[in-house]
């Protein structure tokens, strides 16, 4: 007869079988929920037959006094509508001399009714702020930094895209100078550089390195900075006042799957590419801070992430108006109604 051999029961200890517990509820539960997506419907925005007017509105915000302000980068003029949204006047015209503008960039508004844009007539970049009724109050051209290539679509993402107006200061991404961002004091001199640039493993090539770590600095009403990253490997980082890093996150979720996962690894060898400038596609599109300090990222596609001050995503967003808006700017009122563009809409940003 053959015998047969008993192995010896293991004990099985508390937290195995715990654990053991957790994996069957989980396999009996199902995947895990998919994350909801909030959809906010705009409540308000510029009327049509004022909206209409803009060839291509890519700045979009509102004075403490309820003015709106409007940057037509086609137009290459920044126009103002009155708080009633009647009255459609033009504050700064296009041109390439002091005081007017050509091939602007990004729009800010600062107290006391100032009205920041970044241009760059014919390759050179600058700064310029005005009063709401255009009035020139001073400006500078920033150093000529060889700028990698980024493109949104048609569009091209430099150096002075990425600019920030604290009231006191310009905040720019230029990470040719060795920092994520540098801070300019009204009259153009530099106060300081913030920020360490990333790993990006493209380090010999530099090019490619600093368009990796280009992005948008941010000011945080409750104190301090945001810097997002515009492409790459998504993900931003908060600072100190002092410029210290209080934290670093990435940017993750479904909606960024595919995208992350066909991310370049290679770029052509600088001898290759030539006089050309690598072109980077950034995965964010826009980027603000509420009154409350929540982050509010805009991807390529039509989400929007909301991260709370500790860097923690809280909201996954889409827009909608007369379809599903891709928000190619973000600007929170005092009031905290959110203006996006394209189409110069309102949101209330509250959950209902």
């Amino acid at each position: 007869m053959s015998s047969k051999r008993f192995s010896k029961p293991r004990a099985t200890s508390a937290a195995g079988l715990v654990a053991g517990l957790l994996v069957t509820a989980m396999v009996a539960a199902g995947p895990a929920p998919a994350p909801t997506v909030e959809i906010l419907t705009a409540t308000g925005g510029l009327p049509a037959h004022i909206a209409g007017r803009f060839q291509e509105p890519i700045g979009f915000g509102m004075t403490p006094a309820g003015e709106y302000v409007v940057l037509d980068r086609r137009a290459h003029t920044v126009y103002a509508v009155d708080r009633a949204r009647r009255d459609l006047r033009q504050v700064i015209r296009i041109g390439f001399e002091e005081g007017k503008l050509l091939g602007p960039a990004v729009l800010a508004l600062g107290p006391d009714d100032i009205v920041a844009v970044a241009d760059g007539p014919h390759g050179a970049e600058r700064i310029q702020y005005f009063g709401l009724d255009g009035t020139f109050l001073g400006g500078f051209h920033l150093g000529r930094v060889r700028t990698p290539g980024m493109a949104v679509g048609p569009f091209r993402v430099n150096g002075i895209d990425s600019m920030a107006f604290t009231g006191r200061s310009f905040l720019v991404s230029r990470p040719a100078l060795g920092a994520l961002f540098t801070e300019y004091e009204l009259s153009g001199t530099i106060r300081r550089h913030v920020g360490t640039l990333r790993a990006t493993g493209q380090e010999s090539d530099p090019e490619v390195h600093q368009a990796l770590n280009g992005g948008l600095p941010l000011v945080d009403p409750t104190g301090g900075f945001y810097f997002v990253f515009h492409s790459g490997r998504p993900m931003f980082r908060k600072y100190t006042a002092d410029g210290q890093l209080a934290f670093e996150r990435h940017i993750e979720g479904p909606e960024l799957d595919r995208f992350i996962n066909a991310l370049p690894t290679e770029w052509p060898s600088p001898r290759a590419r030539s006089e050309r400038r690598p072109v980077v596609e950034p995965l964010i599109r826009a980027a603000a801070v509420d009154p409350a300090g929540r982050l509010w990222i805009s991807l390529g596609e039509p989400y929007t992430y909301v991260y709370d001050p500790a860097g923690e995503k809280v909201r996954t967003i889409q827009f909608r108006a007369a379809g599903l808006v891709a928000p190619t700017s973000l600007f929170f009122a005092a009031d905290g109604r959110l203006l996006v563009t394209p189409g110069c809409y309102e949101f209330r940003t509250s959950p209902e």
